[in-house]
């Protein structure tokens, strides 16, 4: 009792300044932000950090550099080895620690060995560019705010570094964990800001050397691409299908609600491991801030989140954010290239690589005016420099440093007006969707990206044969860089040259639902689709993926039933019903005894199958094999009977088409591999996919991609360990939020791998735990609740 006592003194004392601030008449606190707005971030620093249950921290500052300090704080003892390789990574010093030839975990870049990696990120480094872009002054650059926050989060970092012993054996007493700078917190928001451009394309940045080059150029294409081959290439790289991140986000309007406000349901997919997992804090500086959610590491701010009036979340949009100038070369000169018949030198930058155990490497990339040239975006998408052309990368959010300005104005919004005109002022975001709602009743959708401006016309009129076939396939042009007349033009309402403004964006507001699951804005509300995008923003009147039309489905039918409230959204969160399964399960079982004439118990498994993915679902393991492997053999066009209509976009292509070849063959592969692993065909899913957390085994529900569930999961097939048996990246940071008409929101969180990787933290599965089980995290925003915690832990930390 003595205790409890002395630690709510401790929190009173700790909070003093948030009471008196939040005590304040609203002309006394817009006084209190005016003058925040001026205050210097020089002196020491120090935060409040208040822990509630699953190591959830609430962190109070007086300032944006001492909110700063505390998030770098708390991410620090939660993930001080996941954040300490993300450093190295961006210092380009991989190789050093790690050797060249190992791999990074992909979570900064595509790059496949280290040596690639640090090739690119200190050829960043030499060439100043993020320098560059913290001195551009607001819009084009970071604000001051987001500069002390990053200034902040250093010193935060640092400060937990020097006062605790690392417990973590991922990195305890390696020497590559050390202080970072307010430069490396920037460099790293740099490195998600191109990860859907040039980080794409750092293997190609990064081999791409002239003909003739020698051996630095050994084993690079020398013939001319291919389109249809390209254009396939291009295609599958771009495809939802195919990425390691997506999401869901439905976002409902007070006409379909029980209290006449919105309803927000955020479901990001994100890998459970690595640099780009999610983390859960609040964020409060009295009178200025107050916002909850969760950030992706190393990030100063609030990614997806919610505070009193409003929330939102992301889903990974089909917007492609680069494009290809082809150029011709001068036939003197390899490193040329014409520009309206001018010779232009290529720009030579030497990189110099340390390296365990033997000498630097050195390396030299060239750059263009357009971008840097490229020989490759993947293995599978060769773009070779030959004598008569090279291929240069455009990536407009390599001059984009604003996505923190970003989340910050969404964190201080009052209203979807407010995320929107947050949107149209900071333009920061790289490679996402927005989805939100707000209190009064307000729904919206706006597809903002920072993306290349790339017309129609302009692509009609500038492709190049390749380009032809590219961009109609998979968005991703390929200009003349030959004429001066191709390069991108400048819309009056954008904060950088070469992209669209914000007025070119699809945007649908106050719909009874709108929802998104990483096709394009066409239906985001199948009753009110938009068109009239420019094709880079993504495809319109073309087919969904399943997933798409299964929770365009569910919201629909909400939207349609109304009075829905929170818990309709946790319902749906875990309803877990494969939209494949209604298509096809029965269509494969009434079709099973004709290829497997003799195997009665695996067509009653077929046809047993309750056409969910929940732990308990017996077939679902099953179907989930079978249909892997004929979504992957059976082109799409012949998987069903009855084709896509774009009059019925939602419920075409249907009828499973059984007399395919591939359906026998997959069916049969199917069933003889869960043989050959031991695992019991009619299985609960539970017992072969699951999670190893410290010995514990801890089933996973949900399922992939192509089986088009909401809460999608994928997994990684391992038969030697019973099934699968682990997750590679799937439903991550989720919230479920409405609001009462009280001061606090009405909203449930989960983080599905919880918040530290560290295997010694008491946080390291807990929310794993709830996960498997289908419950939530009832979130602590207001003051009382946050004081009413059972395991309130009160810390503060000081420089």
């Amino acid at each position: 009792m003595l205790f409890r006592t002395r630690l709510r003194h401790l929190v009173l004392a700790g909070l003093a300044l948030v009471t008196a601030t939040a005590s304040l008449p609203p002309a006394a606190a817009a006084g209190s932000r005016d003058q925040d707005r001026h205050r210097p971030s020089g002196g020491g620093l120090s935060a409040v950090i208040r822990y509630t249950e699953y190591g959830i921290p609430h962190i109070v500052a007086k300032d944006w550099a001492d909110l700063g300090f505390g998030t770098g704080w708390a991410q620090a003892a939660d993930q001080v080895c996941t954040l300490a390789d993300g450093f190295v990574t961006v210092r380009g010093e991989r190789s050093r620690h790690f050797g060249p030839d190992a791999a990074p975990d992909g979570s900064l870049s595509s790059a496949t060995r280290n040596l690639s990696s640090d090739l690119y990120f200190r050829g960043v480094r030499n060439a100043g560019t993020v320098e560059k872009l913290l001195a551009a002054p607001a819009p084009a650059g970071p604000s001051r705010q987001v500069k002390e926050l990053m200034h902040g989060w250093a010193a935060g970092y640092n400060a937990w570094l020097k006062q605790n012993r690392i417990t973590d054996p991922g990195c305890a007493g390696a020497a590559w964990v050390g202080p970072v700078s307010t430069l490396d917190v920037a460099r790293r928001g740099f490195a998600v800001s191109v990860l859907g451009g040039q980080g794409r394309g750092i293997e190609g940045i990064t081999a791409a050397q002239p003909p003739g080059a020698g051996a630095a150029a050994a084993g690079a294409p020398r013939t001319a691409t291919d389109p249809a081959a390209t254009a396939r290439a291009a295609r599958e790289l771009f495809a939802a299908e195919s990425a390691d991140m997506g999401s869901n986000a439905v976002a409902f309007s007070g006409g379909t609600t029980a209290n006449g406000r919105g309803l927000l349901l955020g479901n990001p997919h994100y890998p459970w491991q690595g640099g780009r997992r999610f983390w859960q804090s609040q964020q409060t500086i009295p009178g200025v801030l107050n916002v909850q959610g969760a950030s992706l590491l190393g990030t100063t701010v609030v990614n997806i989140g919610f505070n009193d009036r409003v929330a939102w979340s992301h889903t990974v949009a089909t917007g492609v954010t680069l494009n290809l100038h082809q150029l011709t070369l001068d036939p003197a000169d390899p490193t040329a290239y014409l520009v309206d018949g001018k010779p232009e030198r290529m720009t030579r930058r030497t990189v110099t690589v340390p390296v365990t155990d033997g000498p630097a490497i050195t390396r030299t990339q060239w750059w263009t005016r357009y971008g840097p040239v490229v020989t490759s975006l993947g293995a599978s998408l060769p773009l070779p420099w030959t004598t008569t052309t090279a291929y240069a990368l455009n990536d407009p959010n390599a001059a984009n440093l604003r996505g923190s300005d970003t989340a910050l104005g969404f964190g201080r919004a009052r209203s979807t007006d407010d995320i929107l005109r947050t949107l149209r002022r900071t333009q920061g975001l790289p490679w996402v969707n927005t989805v939100a709602a707000d209190s009064s009743g307000h729904s919206l959708f706006a597809q903002a990206q920072v993306l290349p401006r790339l017309t129609d016309e302009l692509v009609a009129r500038c492709s190049t044969p390749l380009g032809k076939v590219t961009y109609p396939a998979s968005g991703v042009a390929v200009l003349d860089g030959a004429r001066a007349d191709c390069a991108m033009g400048t819309d009056p309402d954008a904060v950088q040259p070469g992209i669209f403004g914000p007025s070119r964006m699809p945007v649908l507001k106050d719909a009874p639902y709108a929802e998104n699951s990483n096709d394009s804005a066409w239906l985001t509300n199948a009753d009110r689709p938009l068109t009239g995008y420019e094709r880079v923003f993504g495809t319109i009147a073309t087919p969904r993926s399943l997933r798409t039309r299964g929770a365009i489905e569910d919201v629909a039918a909400m939207a349609a039933k109304g009075r829905l409230k929170v818990t309709d959204l946790q319902r749906q969160q875990f309803a877990n019903r494969a939209p494949a399964g209604d298509l096809a399960a029965a269509d494969a079982a009434k079709a099973c005894p004709t290829v497997l004439p003799q195997d009665t118990e695996a067509c009653g498994v077929l046809a047993g199958w309750d056409r969910t993915v929940n732990t308990s679902s017996r077939g679902a393991l099953l179907f989930d094999r079978f249909w892997r492997r004929f979504t992957a053999s059976v082109p799409s066009a012949e998987q069903w009977k009855v084709p896509f209509s774009a009059a019925d976009p939602v419920r075409t292509p249907h009828t499973l088409n059984t007399s395919s070849p591939g359906f026998a063959k997959a069916l049969t592969e199917a069933v003889a591999e869960l043989r050959a692993a031991g695992i019991p065909l009619d299985a609960p899913l539970g017992a072969a996919q699951f999670v190893v957390r410290n010995g514990t085994r801890i089933p996973v529900h949900g399922g992939t991609e192509a089986l088009g569930i909401w809460n999608k999961i994928e997994p990684v097939w391992s038969p030697a360990a019973g099934g699968y048996a682990e997750v590679a990246h799937g439903s991550s940071h989720i919230q479920a939020v409405g609001w009462n008409g009280g001061p606090c929101p009405d909203a449930r969180t989960l983080l599905t791998y919880s918040q530290s990787s560290n295997p010694v933290s008491p946080h390291y599965s807990d929310q794993t735990g709830l996960y498997a089980d289908g419950r939530w995290v009832t979130a602590r925003f207001c003051e009382k609740d946050i004081l009413r915690s059972p395991q309130l832990k009160v810390v503060r930390v000081r420089g």
